[in-house]
């Protein structure tokens, strides 16, 4: 089985699983967080170096305020809990995204995990919390009006060499879960050429076996990275 490097995932049906429970939508961001735990697991079992995830996106500020102010008092207690464990294991934690909109508490967390993995090599977790891939696109581009660039001499490798995450391959295999058919302004410019793969799975429920699923429906593929001109097939 060809096992991607790096596998994004968009972490769809928090809400509907905790909808057909009748509980609060808080709970089903609750139980997404086994379902990272679970994928982590996974992927260090199947050999997948970099795992990116969609947590918050940029869009997501919308949602009710006590939604969203649950849902960063749970990114705040996860990396509490979760970061010496992650640094024994020898995972670098990323955080990628706008960080405008933090608090000061969470951004201090943020940056220890980040200074205390940092030197880490064995895997890579990158948690996209308010996060858009226009917004990167964006701050790609600022990033080099700041520095002079002339527009006419700016090229696509010099805009990937402004996105966030230069140092990281793209994405070889993206996952959505809940049956949505949509990329929901996740790493734009970095899936150009990226295979997907739609569950119906919720997000909650995903196990390791969807993730071999996933990873074995991507082998069978041949990828093709041509546009649709002459030739191309």
């Amino acid at each position: 089985m060809q096992v991607p490097r790096h596998i994004a995932i968009i972490m769809d049906g928090n809400g509907r699983w905790a909808r057909s429970r009748h509980r609060p939508r808080l709970e089903g961001h609750r139980a997404g967080l086994n379902a990272i735990r679970r994928v982590m697991t996974a992927s260090d079992e199947l050999g997948v170096e970099i795992l990116s995830l969609y947590a918050f996106s940029t869009e997501n500020w919308t949602r009710p305020r006590t939604e969203v102010t649950g849902l960063m008092r749970l990114f705040s207690q996860t990396l509490d809990r979760e970061i010496a464990e992650l640094h024994e294991k020898g995972v670098q934690v990323r955080i990628t995204g706008r960080r405008d909109k933090l608090s000061s508490t969470l951004l201090r967390k943020i940056e220890k995990a980040e200074s205390l993995t940092g030197g880490n090599q064995r895997r890579v977790l990158n948690l996209l919390i308010n996060y858009g891939g226009r917004a990167e696109i964006v701050d790609a581009i600022r990033s080099l009006v700041r520095a002079g660039q002339d527009p006419e001499t700016i090229s696509e490798a010099e805009v990937a060499s402004h996105l966030y995450n230069p140092d990281l391959p793209d994405p070889e295999l993206v996952i959505r879960t809940a049956g949505e058919q949509r990329i929901s302004n996740f790493l734009i410019w970095e899936t150009a050429y990226a295979e997907f793969h739609v569950t119906e799975r919720l997000w909650p429920d995903f196990e390791a076996a969807d993730m071999k699923e996933a990873i074995t429906a991507y082998s069978g593929r041949e990828r093709k990275f041509g546009g649709l001109g002459v030739g191309s097939t």
